[in-house]
């Protein structure tokens, strides 16, 4: 999952099934020439933008896992209370020294394409994030080689212990493997080919990802005959569509209304605490963001309450740390309140007056866009004028990865591990460190909490670091959302997940 970023953020353009291209939800296929209709339809869903790629090493961004989590498959995955399960290995063991992990692959899993999944499609997979230095790489810092011995068997050979190792390969499908031919031909953008329990059929930009059903997949087949994922920004859209039958899932439903949404007959809602965290990143590679007293007078300058309320009416909880209180990890730290006074004070004392800066958010989150007015209105009290930036989320990336921002509002979906919450962003050599922080005693922490498999050492470690990012306001941690997703009462075993992995194998349309 990871900064929506999942967990972290070209899209499918792939053969056109014009036989389901043309299936609306809960019609019948005749997919094995018996005349009989399929396992359950097409289930239609909205989602709230649109994927910025679908090779599921280079993106980072949450509306591409949301399609690829039904595409790909990892090692191991995360069951629903985010306990790591097999999935293409079947089973692992540790050496004594808890340095070399061995891994049994699943007998007679394919590719979409029907070639065989090995050993060899682990090994090129990891290599390429590694060798490339792509998202996931920071997961693999103490991976020291990755071999198969033989078909069906993997060795990962570790520099140090690394009690998160199994989140790391299989918290989301950012690590997932992928067929070395589909990589290097270019097609994986396009037409990307998996192992997962649906494979995309066509694309249509603007509008549509189609899935369908991988008949090979070595799991439960799935009942569906497949998924359409409709790009649908506007949340009342969304839910007209839903209403109006015209999709059977969204998580794009207005905050608002959510109260009331759950009382009707005619929907299914629920929600669940997340593991995700929303934030504001000042650029500390510009001035005058660099100095740390600036930073913490905008910390300062915040009413997170209100924030929280605007953007998400309740569905939220305001966390000045990113790790959500549910968790074994939490750290109760909340040293910043809404003080006007002692955010002038610290913009006086170092030298910024009448200060504008750029605020760049993200129309296909609207939160953001909610959450920046009211930061706007907030940092004017304390004579900080706000310039608000609103971008589609390609554009925002392309901006971010850039370093053309002076600020940016976003969040971090689908974590698991604490390492997932805080070494890509803040450690000085994190793969999305962009707004260019830099603290080595972070580094230290971070470096050693990764390796320390003492959990209660490690759980003080966290906590250090949790307090010495917050007190350099390196993030401006605002809330923790609730997961919200609503479907139609036609559909059955779909669940709600913490880590907010949309999973459509077990799901089937009542007709």
């Amino acid at each position: 999952m990871s900064s929506i970023r999942f967990r972290g953020a070209g899209v499918a353009l792939a053969l056109t099934l014009g036989l389901l291209a043309g299936c609306s939800a809960g019609e019948g296929v005749d997919v094995d020439g018996s005349g009989q209709s399929g396992a359950g339809g097409v289930l239609t869903v909205a989602i709230s933008g649109e994927p910025d790629q679908l090779d599921p090493h280079r993106t980072s961004a949450y509306h591409s896992f949301q399609v690829l989590e039904n595409v790909y498959d990892t090692l191991v995955e995360p069951d629903a209370n985010l306990a790591m399960k097999p999935a293409l290995a079947t089973e692992w063991s540790t050496s004594e020294d808890q340095l070399t992990w061995t891994f049994t692959l699943r007998k007679g899993v394919t590719f979409t394409d029907g070639s065989p999944l090995t050993a060899e499609d682990v090994v090129y997979s990891y290599t390429r994030i590694i060798d490339e230095k792509l998202n996931a790489a920071y997961r693999f810092s103490t991976v020291e080689s990755v071999t198969a011995p033989d078909p069906g068997t993997v060795v990962v050979t570790l520099t140090a212990p690394t009690p998160n190792l199994l989140a790391s390969l299989g918290g989301f499908k950012g690590v997932a493997i992928v067929k070395k031919s589909n990589v290097e031909s270019g097609a994986v953008k396009t037409e990307p080919i998996g192992s997962g329990p649906f494979t995309v059929a066509s694309y249509t930009a603007g509008d549509s990802i189609k899935l369908v059903r991988n008949d090979s997949y070595w799991g439960t087949k799935p009942k569906l005959d497949g998924v359409t994922f409709t790009f649908v920004k506007d949340p009342t859209v969304a839910l007209q569509n839903l209403r109006g039958g015209e999709v059977q899932w969204t998580d794009n439903l207005p905050p608002q209304q959510v109260p009331a949404l759950r009382e009707d007959d005619e929907l299914v809602v629920r929600s669940v605490p997340s593991s995700d965290y929303w934030y504001l990143a000042l650029n500390q590679s510009r001035e005058p963001y660099d100095n740390v007293e600036v930073r913490r007078a905008v910390a300062f300058a915040l009413d997170r309450a209100a924030i929280t309320k605007a953007a998400k009416f309740g569905l939220a909880t305001v966390n000045q740390t990113a790790i959500p209180e549910d968790s074994a990890f939490y750290y109760d730290y909340a040293p910043y309140q809404r003080d006007p006074a002692q955010a002038k004070q610290l913009l006086a004392a170092a030298g910024v007056t009448d200060l504008t800066m750029d605020l760049m958010v993200t129309n296909e989150y609207p939160e953001t866009v909610t959450a920046a007015q009211v930061i706007a209105a907030q940092l004017k009290d304390v004579g900080i004028t706000v310039t608000i930036r609103t971008l589609d989320f390609a554009q925002w990336l392309d901006e971010q990865g850039k370093g053309n921002f002076d600020s940016f509002m976003l969040g971090w979906l689908g974590n698991i591990d604490p390492d997932e919450f805080y070494y890509a962003q803040h450690h000085s050599q994190g793969t999305f460190n962009f707004h260019g922080y830099r603290n080595p005693a972070v580094d230290s922490l971070l470096d050693q909490a990764r390796t320390e498999t003492d959990q209660a050492a490690r759980k003080r470690q966290y906590e250090q670091v949790a307090k010495r990012i917050v007190d350099d306001a390196s993030y401006l941690y605002l809330y923790n959302p609730d997961v919200v997703q609503g479907w139609s009462p036609q559909v059955s075993g779909y669940q709600v997940r913490a880590d907010r992995a949309i999973r459509f194998r077990d799901v089937s349309l009542d007709r």
